[in-house]
């Protein structure tokens, strides 16, 4: 088990390290009955995805826009919600390199030890907390270390330089640096100067990959962010269709992929 565990860490750093910006398509666990979400977790790798990522469902996701604080409600609805989201860690990582997003109260809410074991079990490559706090860092990235995990780190944009250190500080498998400073879902402009600027600080500040997410609201913009970052996560848009039309999701994802690598046929449903 700890061979496959490293295994899954390790395809993850070189998938980053391939010189072509990847795509990251997160999925919210436990949105639909196991077996419709396995099949659109197997449907999204195929449009394009070259790494999932697992939302860990909240009850007070801050940093989510509506689109996938509706969705985390409704997983919430389903119940078992550390149960179902590590069964979707499970399928995910039988496809592709997969990361699952939580905020720190669930995962002290279970134990951090064991949140860590569990996913670690499950396949999963690491665990980003993106509201992780500075008195609670040590014992997580102690406790994710031991599991074989890497523990990704989300910077927020208004990090001050002075700041850096202290917030990159036992980041591992990527830095994820939000392309806007509003919550997840942002339609509106991003200000690509200041994107690059930043990543550029982060580069400078730790030798990690770095992806881009929240507000990459189009392939357009996902082409050109990509030149920037090591990986594009893109989330509301996939989410959106989950929600209402998943059998749209695949193509979603497909355009995104076709933006970043225009040579990907673009996936058919």
């Amino acid at each position: 088990m700890e061979r496959n565990i490293l295994l899954a860490a390790q395809k993850l750093g070189a998938l980053l390290a391939q010189p072509a910006c990847r795509l990251g398509v997160f999925v919210p666990a436990g949105l639909h009955p196991q077996t419709a979400e396995q099949l659109h977790l197997d449907c999204l790798a195929d449009a394009g995805a070259d790494l999932l990522e697992i939302g860990f469902p909240h009850h007070a996701p801050f940093l989510d826009g509506p689109v996938i604080q509706s969705a985390y409600r409704r997983a919430l609805r389903h119940g078992h919600v550390l149960d179902r989201t590590v069964r979707a860690v499970e399928h995910a990582a039988r496809l592709r390199p997969t990361v699952v997003m939580a905020y720190w109260d669930s995962v002290s809410r279970h134990g951090p030890e064991h949140v860590a074991d569990l996913f670690a079990d499950a396949g999963a490559a690491g665990v980003m907390v993106v509201d992780l706090p500075a008195h609670m860092a040590a014992r997580w990235h102690q406790a994710a270390s031991r599991a074989g995990l890497v523990t990704p780190s989300l910077v927020p944009r208004r990090t001050p330089g002075s700041g850096l250190p202290a917030a990159v500080a036992g980041a591992s498998g990527w830095l994820y640096a939000p392309a806007s400073t509003a919550l997840t879902g942002h339609q509106g402009a991003v200000d690509l100067c200041a994107l690059a600027d930043f990543i550029q600080r982060l580069r400078q500040a730790v030798s990690v990959p770095v992806v881009s997410g929240v507000g990459i609201s189009t392939p357009a913009l996902a082409a050109r962010i990509a030149p920037l970052v090591n990986a594009v996560i893109i989330g509301t848009p996939v989410v959106r269709a989950l929600l209402t039309k998943p059998g749209q999701a695949p193509a979603v994802a497909a355009s995104f992929a076709q933006a970043l690598r225009p040579t990907f046929r673009e996936h058919r449903v």
